[in-house]
């Protein structure tokens, strides 16, 4: 292929690396089943799609800068003049080439040039890197570069990558390294660079240039190349072999940890969550070995491995405002041990009155599961699973054992819980509701499908808390707005819950292929998305999600973990609200209980606590750039360090004011630690630290769990106050009597 004169200048500099990074001769170009794939693939969203509509002949040319910006997601390697020079190539002719040729050169020759100027880079880093840096001067660089633009001239660049080797260099100094010491780790991994960006293939190229057309329709959406297809089981299913985590690579190349799957090892561990970046892998007894950059597929073979065997991950939490805050978490490979990830009880003994307290109970449930009996899509290689029910079976036992005990109310705490199987959320609902719509599902044609919960009974008509987080999503949105729009529970958490409102499927590619051209061979498939959810009242928990009643301060307002943050997201919109019987609470009802809240929110020094760590962490968000002068950076770190510890010594002594708490187990989790089959579960609170269950007051703070206690206990006194029920016996129920207008 013929280099465009732009890029001349950059053989010299290429040449210098060439014979040490030799790689074996790959042919960038289309080929007859990328051809039919790549036609395919622009049919299938134009006609499956469920915003089949959002992408028109002009905005095409936008797809070159996306996937420029998908290779280059730092904006570090390409240049501005780069950025104008292929849309001018390529931007008029692209949409030709894909919907009508198959055509895919262009991504291959943008690609090639992209592996060019990383070559080139790395061999200026080597250079740099023999020389002295200054580490004292007044400098600066941020970090995330994901919405700069890239840099506008040669000079530009060389500045920006000499400011980033300083920060990398400082970094590692923090992390208790010599500057020599710092070098060499910077070099290795810029050789690990090396080594990836050698092991793309052309199927890679492929699969980044379409999926950057389909994230065109919504964030999503995706095409698999022919192996990320035979992999899909693994990597999306419910556990990862191993470790039990679902992952995937942000546009920064870093691996992103977007699902513990609740039972798994790495759920056990008590230390990783969602949205904690992957930085690096370490066999038990080998080297640490980072994997920004590395291809996905690599990742997940690093982590797999056999029972009982030993890996080490070095994670980044996802709330960390210093990149040098990682920590090292051993993790024992292991199946997936279901009855650890299933519904939790926990009754809590909350004040009402001087020397007097309330039974309430509290439900955990972190993900909508079925039995594993059913649950026929896990991998065959986690075969080994303990056997338990459904998530509405395993609730509605939990909530038989809390009435047994006489609690006076009830929260459901699903704030880790990212969704699941949606016929179990209409399941769910319906143990709290006499019956109807739970959820609208429309896909693309318009065609609308109500899921109803159809059964008379009704487990629990006592008050009734839903907890939520920004963590809440899909199925958990679905189980808590239609709650809502029923008026059956007060819906307490952050600012908002997740977004996720929308259902994608995976299509295989061979299926839809012209009928003359299946016997091509391998081919890929694509993630689209399809339908969007609705509630009852016809609102869309697209993107805002499902508001809270009342709201309390959190850190997670100020992550940038919401389906609004993510590009190209589907809007929110209503349609028709479908017939049920049943409405909101009325401000009447809500006001006493958000006043309430907020007096608390005012006066208690656990918010105080809480208050001063998110102003903290804000201050910390806010900083888009961060010193790399060595010195300001320690004085910054032991400062740091030192409010951290006044923080912790603050929230212990906090803790020591835990409402007395007992457990309630489901009885196959019973029967399995009688038979010494259970293990212990580590459990997280506000700061992500560890601890296991014990007896009596939790050690740990948990601000959110104890204001929605109390707030439940407030409506309880609500309901027996006949200004807010029907008469002057209190409803059993806040739906009853508590709807009336004001």
């Amino acid at each position: 292929m013929k280099l465009h004169p732009l890029f001349k200048s950059l053989a010299l500099s290429v040449a210098l690396v060439s014979s040490v990074w030799a790689v074996q001769d790959r042919e960038f170009k289309t080929t007859p089943v990328m051809r039919l794939e790549t036609r395919t693939l622009v049919q299938m969203l134009e006609y499956f799609h469920y915003n089949k509509g959002a992408v028109t002949s002009a905005d095409y040319p936008q797809l070159i800068s996306d996937y420029m910006k998908e290779l280059d997601p730092q904006r570090l390697f390409f240049t501005a003049t780069d950025e104008q020079t292929f849309i001018r190539q390529y931007g008029q002719r692209v949409e030709t080439d894909l919907a009508y040729l198959g055509n895919i050169d262009a991504s291959f020759d943008i690609y090639q040039v992209y592996e060019q100027r990383v070559k080139a880079r790395t061999t200026w880093i080597f250079e740099q890197l023999k020389s002295d840096w200054d580490l004292k001067a007044q400098e600066s660089y941020a970090p995330d570069r994901t919405k700069a633009s890239f840099a506008a001239t040669t000079e530009e660049s060389d500045d920006l990558w000499r400011r980033r080797v300083k920060y990398e260099i400082v970094q590692d100094i923090l992390g208790k390294k010599t500057e020599e010491e710092a070098k060499t780790t910077v070099r290795k991994r810029y050789e690990r660079m090396l080594k990836n960006i050698s092991d793309i293939e052309p199927a890679d190229v492929q699969e980044t240039f379409l999926s950057s057309l389909t994230r065109m329709y919504d964030p999503h959406s995706a095409y698999f190349s022919a192996d990320t297809l035979q992999d899909f089981s693994i990597q999306m299913k419910q556990s990862l072999v191993g470790i039990g985590a679902v992952l995937s690579l942000e546009e920064d190349g870093n691996c992103v940890i977007r699902e513990v799957v609740p039972g798994g090892p790495a759920y056990r561990s008590g230390q990783i969550r969602m949205n904690d970046k992957i930085i690096a892998v370490q066999q038990d007894g080998g080297e640490n070995i980072e994997v920004i950059g590395m291809k996905l597929r690599r990742i997940v073979d690093m982590i797999r491995g056999d029972k009982s065997s030993k890996v080490t991950l070095t994670v980044l939490p996802h709330d960390a405002t210093d990149a040098s805050k990682t920590k090292q978490v051993l993790i024992v490979r292991d199946v997936v041990k279901l009855n650890a990830g299933r519904a939790t009880a926990t009754i809590y003994q909350v004040p009402v009155a001087e020397n007097k307290t309330t039974p309430v109970g509290v439900i955990v449930l972190n993900s909508f599961y079925d039995s594993p009996a059913e649950a026929s899509n896990k991998p065959a290689a986690s075969a080994e699973v303990e056997s338990g029910g459904t998530a509405t079976q395993d609730v509605a036992e939990l909530i038989r054992k809390l009435k047994a005990e006489g609690i006076s109310a009830l929260v459901m705490d699903l704030r880790r819980n990212g969704g699941g199987l949606l016929p179990e959320a209409v399941n769910l609902t319906g143990l709290f509701i006499d019956k109807g719509p739970v959820v609208q599902v429309r896909d693309s044609l318009g065609q609308l499908n109500v899921d109803s919960d159809t059964d008379t009974s009704v487990a629990y008509d006592g008050p009734l808390v839903v907890l939520t987080s920004r963590f809440s999503a899909s199925a958990s949105e679905i189980f808590a707005g239609a709650l809502q729009n029923y008026g059956r529970a007060v819906i307490i958490g952050d600012s908002s819950t997740h977004g996720k409102g929308t259902v994608q499927a995976v299509l295989e590619m061979k299926n839809y292929l012209p009928r003359l051209s299946q016997n091509v061979g391998h081919t890929g498939g694509a993630k689209l998305t399809v339908q969007k959810f609705y509630l009852p009242n016809g609102a869309s928990t697209q993107k805002k999600g499902v508001i809270p009643d009342i709201s309390l301060p959190s850190i997670e307002d100020f992550l940038p973990i919401g389906e609004a943050d993510l590009p190209h997201a589907l809007v929110w919109d209503e349609i028709k609200p479908t017939f049920f019987e049943g409405k909101p609470l009325t401000p009447t009802y809500l006001k006493p209980l958000l006043e309430a809240s907020r007096e608390r929110q005012n006066s208690l020094e656990e918010f105080a606590y809480l208050k001063k760590n998110i102003d903290w962490f804000k201050a910390r968000q806010d900083e888009k750039t961060i010193s790399i002068n060595l010195e300001q950076r320690q004085t910054r770190k032991t400062s740091d360090d030192e409010f951290k510890k006044q923080l912790d010594a603050e929230r212990d002594l906090l803790a020591k004011a835990n409402y007395a708490s007992r457990e309630i187990k489901l009885d196959s989790v019973l029967k399995a630690e009688a038979t010494g089959t259970q293990e212990a579960v580590a459990t997280l609170d506000d700061d992500g630290d560890t601890d296991t269950p014990i007896e009596g007051p939790t050690s740990k703070l948990d601000v959110h769990l104890r204001e929605s206690l109390r707030i439940v206990t407030d409506a309880l006194r609500l309901n027996s106050d006949p200004h807010y029920s029907a008469s002057s016996a209190a409803p059993e129920t806040p739906i009853k009597g508590l709807n009336k207008s004001e």
